[in-house]
């Protein structure tokens, strides 16, 4: 009917009737909250999408100086909270901000690369000689080396913070203020 009125040329694949908490449009979705009201958050496909980008970004096998790595990962993360302030999701944020920073431990694990090196640099960042030879010359990958409490205390978020890391929440926050 429209496309014949109007003249419309209609995308069926695109065009639907759907109830508001499942439609999803330009990376947002809705959902309600107590009283009736209607939130703004991100699209799951979007999450999706930028865990992707931030894998690429933050990949092990891309060896670059980690000063240039995280000025990537800052652009994109920096761009991506541009278009995605209006989501009303800060526990989401910081659940992607977690996953973050243990991708960056565990790039920065794998830089070490020898077990010297690995029980120098803990030593160097606090941690006793003894937990720092046993994780020193542990077998554990490193993604389950990267969520350990001993690399947690050794590079906190304030280790990353220093180095310059941007971090999603923070950032939702800054923008979400300026507004």
């Amino acid at each position: 009917m429209v496309e014949q009125r109007l003249k419309l040329k209609v995308n069926r694949d695109k065009s639907k009737v759907v109830p508001a908490s499942v439609m999803t449009m330009l990376g947002f979705g809705f959902y309600f909250v107590r009283g009736g009201k209607v939130r703004v958050r991100a699209d799951p496909k979007a999450l999706v999408r930028l865990k992707v980008r931030i894998r690429e970004l933050t990949s092990r096998r891309w060896s670059i100086a980690m000063d240039e790595r995280i000025a990537r990962v800052n652009r994109f993360t920096t761009g991506w909270m541009g278009c995605f302030q209006l989501a009303d999701t800060p526990k989401v944020f910081q659940a992607l901000d977690k996953w973050l920073h243990r991708r960056m431990r565990q790039i920065r694990w794998k830089e070490w690369k020898r077990y010297a090196a690995k029980r120098r640099n803990l030593r160097a960042l606090g941690i006793p000689e003894q937990p720092a030879r046993e994780w020193a010359a542990s077998n554990k990958g490193y993604w389950r080396i990267a969520g350990s409490v001993v690399l947690q205390r050794a590079l906190p978020n304030a280790y990353w913070d220093d180095l310059g890391l941007r971090m999603l929440k923070p950032t939702w926050q800054r923008l979400r203020s300026a507004r």
